[in-house]
């Protein structure tokens, strides 16, 4: 059984007032590189990207960090992301502050953390 951290890179992103809704893309691949160097305790890390962001990463794993492009809306690909994950036996948690996602991820048995949690550890 592996841990698995979803990341609603949208949601992380938005967070902080960076300037990153002038460049989609450069925020997601900044938030990208610090999950490759962070320090967080699960095995794997799924980075999804929606909209303007996904050119910022290509698909795709590089070390621990899988990069998805939600074909439509992050969040039915955070869930449907989370249910593979569960369905393995994997202990799934989604980061994202987004209470309606929260309730849709938890359905499938991932927990939830808040950005802030993520963001402390880059």
């Amino acid at each position: 059984m592996a841990t698995v951290l979803i990341v609603d890179a949208a949601n992380v992103v938005g967070t902080r007032p960076d300037g990153w809704w002038k460049d989609r893309a450069g925020a997601a691949q900044r938030l990208h590189e610090q999950l490759l160097v962070a320090d967080v305790p699960q095995d794997v890390v799924v980075l999804v990207l929606e909209g303007g962001a996904k050119g910022g990463v290509r698909p795709g794993r590089d070390a621990h960090v899988r990069t998805v492009h939600a074909p439509k809306d992050g969040d039915s690909t955070i869930v449907a992301e989370a249910r593979a994950a569960a369905e393995r036996g994997d202990r799934v948690t989604v980061v994202t502050a987004d209470r309606a996602l929260d309730a849709r991820v938890a359905g499938v048995g991932a927990v939830t953390v808040r950005p802030s949690w993520l963001l402390d550890l880059l």
